[in-house]
């Protein structure tokens, strides 16, 4: 049978694995600058756990693990035979893959929140599983890098999360802007349409306006029951200025007397101008009020990170989610957080060629191997090296030198050694810099430096 990978996943040669080390690397490092901890959750939870929290389409993507044995053994026979699906999981599986970092987060915050300190702010670099249709920079199997905050209302947590994203591009030397808006504005659009009771169909077509167009969302939201009134009502959203303020002045006035809406422009007013008054650019800040970024637990601040120069969805977002250690019975613990998306960084990084070139990992010397004694000069030299903290190996076989010539360009290594004989005898060291095509002999002393 000829080997494949499962749709959606993909290997990492040691170049990938190299460059995404760099990415988060990056992360890790700003990540612990603003104050963030390390935490790792399990790779699956109860199914119980994820189920409900993530809205209707997101619960679809969940990759649920079927139970240990005869997992038939417990079904109902009449749901089997009515091969009724919603009915049957629950039956044949109690455990799932995580489909993001967010709630087993909020899980953990909810099983110890009598031993954190609040607020409490950890990152969170792993992998997570969803069950979507492969596409370019979507996979089914891909890493997120979360930094969350609990415990505080406080909107400078939203600026200081603003800043932590255009440090780490910034770093990464990744061109962004930040799309922000807010799911009290949200609401109150929905208040304003006269459709409250119908706020997740609503944010979950609009949600999708970058990718289906305006006709393609209001005719989702036709199919969702919400009347051709409510939808003109609503039609100045898909006419925004660039002028974020100007936008939310706007809105402030259409929202005259609707208190949740007037809350939620107050709130993205403030983390605009604060962001503004610590010297960040409007031009990197855009207010998107279509953005709604489907997943029902935020209540806030949503985000979303676009590259500026390359066809890609969003390579960062997240939001505030007030409520969401509720559903695990721990309320009053308000949290916010965002996610960097490792893997559709890494593509934009490679179509704009901005990995340097410390981001490979390339071995420092390949010894030739000239067999007998000279062997074992060329071993004990290596672990000196190696004790330095510099890398190299010897080419395990007495072959002839152009093959061994032939394996370090392959692998790249920067500079092969010769040890022979008379290197030996004279305590001198002849090596070739395989990129600059010169080569040197010195002492010992001065090749281990």
């Amino acid at each position: 049978m000829k080997p494949s990978l499962a749709k959606g996943t993909r290997d990492f040669t040691s170049q990938e694995v190299s460059r995404r080390k760099y990415i988060i690397n990056i992360l890790q490092n700003n990540f612990e600058l603003f104050g963030f901890q390390p935490l790792e959750t399990p790779s699956f939870e109860n199914l119980s756990t994820l189920t409900g929290k993530y809205g209707e389409e997101g619960d679809r993507l969940i990759f649920k693990i079927l139970n240990s044995g005869d997992y038939t053994s417990k079904v109902n026979q009449e749901d089997w035979e009515n091969k009724s699906h919603q009915k049957l999981t629950s039956q044949i599986s109690d455990k799932a893959l995580r489909y993001d970092l967010t709630v087993p987060f909020a899980r953990f915050v909810a099983m110890n929140h009598g031993k954190l300190t609040f607020p409490y702010k950890r990152y969170q670099i792993q992998p997570v599983w969803r069950a979507d249709r492969p596409q370019k920079g979507r996979f089914r199997e891909f890493y997120q890098c979360d930094a969350d905050v609990v415990g505080s209302e406080s909107l400078f947590q939203e600026v200081d999360l603003v800043q932590l994203y255009l440090k780490s591009f910034s770093d990464l030397k990744v061109p962004v802007t930040i799309h922000l808006n807010n799911r009290k504005i949200l609401s109150g659009l929905a208040e304003y349409a006269g459709i409250t009771d119908k706020l997740i169909d609503f944010t979950v077509a609009l949600d999708k306006l970058d990718k289906i167009g305006k006709e393609g969302v209001v005719k989702e939201l036709l199919e969702r029951e919400i009347s051709q009134e409510s939808i003109d009502k609503l039609d100045f959203l898909f006419t925004q200025s660039d002028d974020a303020l100007e936008n939310l002045l706007q809105l402030k006035e259409k929202f005259a007397g609707n208190e949740v809406g007037t809350k939620g422009v107050e709130e993205l007013e403030f983390v605009l101008t604060q962001s503004i008054n610590l010297g960040v650019d409007i031009q990197n800040l855009v207010f998107d009020i279509t953005l709604a970024r489907g997943l029902d637990y935020y209540t806030g601040a949503i985000f979303e990170v676009k590259a500026d120069e390359v066809a890609m969805g969003s390579i960062g977002g997240g939001g505030r989610y007030d409520n969401l250690t509720e559903v695990f019975g721990v309320k009053n613990i308000p949290g916010i957080g965002i996610s960097f998306g490792l893997d559709r960084i890494y593509l934009v990084m490679e179509e704009l060629d901005l990995f340097p070139e410390e981001a490979s990992s390339k071995m420092e010397y390949l010894f030739a191997n000239f067999g007998g004694e000279e062997t074992l000069e060329a071993l004990k030299l290596i672990m000196k090296l190696r004790e330095k903290g510099v890398s190299a190996e010897l080419y395990p076989e007495n072959s002839k030198i152009n093959k061994q010539f032939t394996y370090a360009e392959k692998k790249g290594i920067k500079n092969l050694v010769f040890l022979g004989e008379e290197e030996i005898k004279n305590g001198k060291v002849t090596f070739k810099n395989l990129e600059a095509g010169e080569q040197k002999t010195v002492s010992l002393e001065e090749f281990l430096g």
